[in-house]
């Protein structure tokens, strides 16, 4: 017997680990921070009729979930009537899935949507897509894992899959320092007034701040991108200070102005995986233990101003990140999705050495 439930959070969280299990590689975000994006506290929501959230249980358990919320910003700047859904997790349950994305469709329709397109977690420039190869590779922090059932719940209810997008590993220890930037150029792009801005907690909040005006600017002409607000942007990270290894980000400067930056992390999976990623009396533990050995990072935001681009800024920043991530002692950096669509960023992360890690799609569906 299947039960659905809406806006019942306990069951919204646990529902991935007993659908998947321990031994997959899902690693879910922490309790609270979820609990925190699906709420009206999060800005990208103007009220609590924007979103809502659906499990379904089987014989009391809870064995699948999704999001059905709207992204006004984004219908607004591409002129579409577009709900999303987003974390759709599911055990390989056909009548789950179904009751779960009909609800989400009702919803969308309701709210005098078109379409109906995921996964978004919960926006483009967050987690996004249905992972469609790569299972058996563990995730990075801000990456999405799926089992290999999801892509065909999906189109056994009538979405289709389109908008590929491909995730990246990079193995330091292996692949430490391809010739991204000849040392003369570096040193010509330091003559020329380029500068290396110090990323310090003191200096963390103007640093992302950088690091926005960058993302605004240089994303500007991507597909779905929607400018992020300020208020949009510091909620998202808003523990950002207390994660960061201030050694492996980069912010660039011209004579004193934001010309690029790349924004890196500790990959926290490790010890999200260790903790079930609920806050326990034993998370000072972990967390020291697990910073002695972390080893891998993730970069989550890369970008250069277009004025500076072609100027060899991306590979000034990925040379000084390389050499100072291997320094500290970490062995593999992972990289958010990039779109097939967009062949520059792709040429740009293979010549750095990258390989692909996850291959994801969207999915959609048409509403009549």
């Amino acid at each position: 017997m299947i039960e659905l439930l809406e806006r019942d959070f306990a069951s919204f969280f646990a529902a991935p680990f007993h659908a998947y299990g321990a031994d997959t590689p899902y690693v879910s975000p922490m309790k609270a921070d979820l609990k925190r994006f699906l709420s009206i506290k999060n800005p990208l929501f103007s009220d609590s009729s924007d979103f809502t959230y659906f499990s379904v249980k089987r014989q009391g358990k809870p064995v699948g979930r999704i999001t059905a919320h709207l992204h006004r910003g984004s219908n607004d700047l591409h002129h579409e009537a577009r709900g999303c859904f987003g974390f759709f997790d599911c055990a390989n349950d056909p009548e789950a899935a179904a009751r779960l994305l009909q609800a989400a469709e009702n919803w969308a329709r309701a709210k005098g949507m078109t379409r109906l397109t995921g996964n978004f977690n919960l926006t483009a420039m967050q987690q996004a897509g249905i992972m469609t190869d790569g299972f058996d590779r563990a995730p990075f922090t801000d990456q999405i894992w799926g089992p290999a059932h999801l892509p065909g719940l999906l189109e056994a209810n009538g979405y289709q899959p389109h908008f590929p997008m491909t995730t990246f590993e990079r193995r330091l220890d292996s692949n430490p320092a391809p010739q991204v930037l000849p040392d003369e150029q570096r040193a010509q792009l330091l003559e020329q007034g380029f500068s290396f801005a110090p990323v310090t907690r003191a200096t963390i909040a103007e640093r992302l701040e950088n690091a926005r005006a960058i993302l605004n600017r240089s994303f500007k002409d991507n597909p779905m991108f929607v400018p992020v607000t300020a208020e949009e942007f510091h909620f998202q990270a808003k523990d950002m200070k207390w994660i960061m290894d201030p050694r492996i980000s980069k912010v660039v400067h011209f004579r004193g102005q934001p010309a690029g930056a790349v924004i890196a992390i500790p990959d926290l999976n490790p010890l999200l995986r260790r903790i079930g990623s609920r806050a326990r009396m034993s998370l000072p533990y972990h967390y020291l233990k697990y910073k002695a050995r972390r080893d891998r990072a993730v970069v989550i935001f890369q970008g250069v101003m277009p004025e500076f681009q072609g100027r060899s800024i991306n590979p000034l920043m990925l040379s000084e990140m390389t050499r100072d991530m291997m320094a500290a002692g970490y062995k593999t950096v992972g990289g958010t999705w990039i779109a097939d669509e967009n062949a520059a960023s792709l040429r740009q992360t293979e010549k750095a050495g990258a390989v692909p890690l996850h291959r994801l799609h969207l999915f959609s569906k048409e509403l009549t």
